[in-house]
């Protein structure tokens, strides 16, 4: 059975107080039996590293370069993030596709740096409204996933997890129903069971956009939804954990 991760996407906020006492909060509190992923921004990694040394909370970079090293001025490679104890990585959310103009074939690139550093990388894939409104959100989905799906072989896959997150939902209060949530995420179970049953079976596919304490349960009830990948809950312990029961 799939073990449920609830991925906390702090993007840009904090500072070094907040990650201290909100990170101290939830090791204060029973831990739900779903993993627990944070994701602060890259100045705060290595002290979310220390803070939650030997507990079973994860800690995960935002982004990562597609190089491991050399003359890259502002760029973070993820051997850097392995050596600070990063396990995990988000790549492709919509938020750099958008503003940095990421796309698929740089998102394959940085998978696959990921993957030969060691980190999990979490892919995110959604469309916009628009494409949403046109009727081409799985066309999209399918596209952006795709790209992974054929330029990485069966083993990197393995360690592969998709986060479905359609752009209208992301920090707009509005959420995918559960049963169109889930209609995505069985489109995409079914395109990587083209690959491989047993690694369709086995991956992880995570919701993200707008999720709540009030709405994460009907959400994660679904067949193929695996946990989410949470904005702005995640900033406080209290509804962060809250969602974490959720999924359990």
């Amino acid at each position: 059975m799939r073990q449920k991760l609830v991925a906390g996407n702090w993007k840009m906020h904090g500072n070094l107080q907040m990650t201290q006492d909100l990170l101290k909060k939830l090791l204060k509190k029973q831990l739900p039996a779903a993993q627990l992923l944070v994701c602060p921004p890259f100045p705060y990694l290595q002290q979310a590293a220390q803070l939650l040394q030997g507990s079973t909370i994860a800690v995960g970079a935002q982004d990562c370069a597609v190089a491991q090293e050399g003359a890259f001025t502002g760029d973070v490679s993820a051997l850097m993030l392995a050596d600070l104890g990063v396990t995990h990585v988000l790549l492709g959310h919509s938020e750099r596709r958008q503003y940095q103009q990421e796309s698929n074939e740089l998102v394959l690139a940085k998978t696959q740096a990921a993957l030969a550093a060691g980190l999990i990388p979490v892919v995110c894939v959604g469309e916009t409204l628009q494409q949403r409104d046109a009727g081409l959100s799985g066309e999209v989905v399918l596209e952006q996933a795709g790209v992974i799906l054929r330029g990485l072989n069966r083993d990197q896959l393995d360690r592969v997890i998709f986060a479905y997150e359609p752009v209208w939902a992301i920090g707009t209060g509005l959420t995918a129903s559960p049963e169109q949530a889930q209609e995505i995420h069985a489109l995409l179970r079914s395109v990587v069971a083209k690959v491989d049953k047993k690694l369709a079976e086995n991956m992880l596919l995570l919701y993200g956009g707008s999720v709540k304490p009030d709405n994460a349960a009907s959400l994660f009830g679904m067949t193929d939804i695996d946990g989410g990948l949470i904005g702005g809950a995640s900033l406080d312990a209290d509804q962060f954990l809250a969602i974490g029961y959720a999924a359990e």
